[in-house]
């Protein structure tokens, strides 16, 4: 990987978490650049120095959305220190064994709760599932995959009135929603089983 390519998939992904309308797999992961424009740039040796860390694209791309994930507004040479890489650590750990931390995230979620749908609800404050997710409690990842099961987001959209903090994060859950597995049988069992 060059450089260059680093750069590329770097402004591509931001993109993707920064910008509604585009979406990084319909373009593939491309952007109208040039190798020039690139070259020009004072910081160019960054994405040298980051091309050079990874083996593959898909550890680049992994490393990069782990990062925006936490700070969709990140500098690259952020991407050069050691906090970038333990988030980089944490995220690969989820991904990993996701269907174990959602298993873990929505027994914590669940334990003691008499009604479900008290996590759910909302008159205009944030919903307990949301404040849990914000805290870092658990993980968005679940959060993404409970919505992808339950549908609840349609309604906090139109019922939040917080207009900074959770648009925002409502961004972030859609676009992180495309890395994700789309196949949401085996976490309906799996959140079937914690219910039960």
């Amino acid at each position: 990987m060059t450089g260059y390519e680093a750069y590329e998939l770097f402004q591509a992904l931001k993109r993707h978490f920064t910008q509604e309308k585009f979406d990084f797999f319909k373009y593939r992961g491309h952007i109208n650049t040039s190798k020039e424009a690139f070259e020009n740039r004072k910081d160019k040796w960054h994405f040298y120095k980051l091309s050079r860390k990874f083996a593959t694209k898909q550890e680049l791309t992994d490393f990069l959305i782990a990062n925006f994930l936490d700070d969709e507004n990140i500098w690259v040479n952020n991407l050069l220190q050691e906090e970038a890489d333990i988030k980089y650590i944490q995220y690969k750990k989820v991904m990993q064994s996701l269907a174990y931390t959602f298993e873990n995230d929505c027994v914590s979620i669940f334990e003691g709760c008499d009604n479900p749908n008290s996590l759910l609800a909302t008159n205009g404050d944030y919903p307990i599932l949301l404040t849990k997710a914000l805290r870092k409690e658990i993980h968005i990842q679940t959060l993404v995959l409970l919505n992808n099961i339950l549908g609840f987001v349609p309604m906090w959209s139109k019922t939040i009135t917080d207009t900074i903090r959770w648009p925002n994060y409502h961004m972030k859950m859609m676009k992180i929603a495309s890395f994700l597995p789309q196949d949401s049988v085996r976490y309906k069992l799996i959140l079937k089983k914690v219910l039960v």
